[in-house]
């Protein structure tokens, strides 16, 4: 009797390795994609609040946050905007956003009334942005694409990052290294240690230096600042 035996020809191993090819070349595709997405909408969070200053500047001629309670009586009417009233962090009306960008909101650190924490409710007041307007809010603090907070400051005493210069500095953590350094690509230099664009531990306390570029760990979250 003739045997026979089963099994695949060389054409259709050939075909299941293509189409594994495939598979594997758009899973790879796609995460680059919102790799490249998540990045994207990074750099638009420090752009859109360094607009929200000069817009707020425009029609207020001051620093949201920055401003007395009859100024903001007058603005959005008596009683309706919250005044820094923090022991510190508050000095009305010197040109500056006092405080630290990461202070204020219901996020377990209890509500603050720095200038850096008002600052967000004065802007939405103004409709320069869109979020919760009360202090208590768990949501009140606004996040980034991986759900790190964002934060805006002008850096006094010192800046949050060391040497860092600017008039004042937005900042955002829990961003990956490899996600810091392609910020840093798109709007700076691509040395995360200097320029306008930098990158701090995510534990850092003001005035630590930045991290190095060659010492970044891509799947290690970090501080991004940017100075404006």
């Amino acid at each position: 009797m003739k045997n026979q035996q089963s099994g695949f020809t060389l054409v259709e191993i050939a075909i299941v390795l293509v189409i594994i090819g495939l598979l594997l070349g758009g899973v790879l595709k796609g995460q680059e994609l919102i790799n490249s997405a998540k990045v994207k909408n990074m750099v638009g969070d420090f752009r859109t609040v360094s607009t929200l200053v000069y817009g707020y500047q425009d029609r207020f001629k001051a620093f949201p946050g920055d401003q007395s309670q009859a100024q903001l009586d007058a603005a959005f009417g008596a009683g309706v905007a919250t005044v820094c009233t923090g022991s510190t962090g508050c000095a009305p009306n010197n040109g500056r956003i006092d405080g630290d960008w990461n202070s204020g909101g219901a996020d377990g650190k209890g509500v603050t009334t720095s200038e850096t924490s008002v600052f967000w409710q004065h802007v939405r007041l103004a409709n320069l942005a869109t979020g919760p307007t009360k202090l208590d809010d768990l949501n009140y603090r606004p996040r980034n694409a991986d759900s790190g907070f964002i934060g805006i400051e002008s850096g006094t005493p010192a800046p949050w990052i060391k040497d860092m210069r600017g008039s004042f500095f937005v900042c955002s953590d829990g961003i990956l290294g490899r996600y810091a350094k392609q910020i840093d690509t798109t709007m700076d230099d691509g040395n995360t240690a200097g320029g306008s664009v930098q990158v701090a531990k995510v534990d850092a306390k003001r005035g630590d230096a930045a991290v190095e570029t060659k010492d970044i760990v891509d799947s290690t979250p970090y501080t991004v600042c940017t100075s404006y």
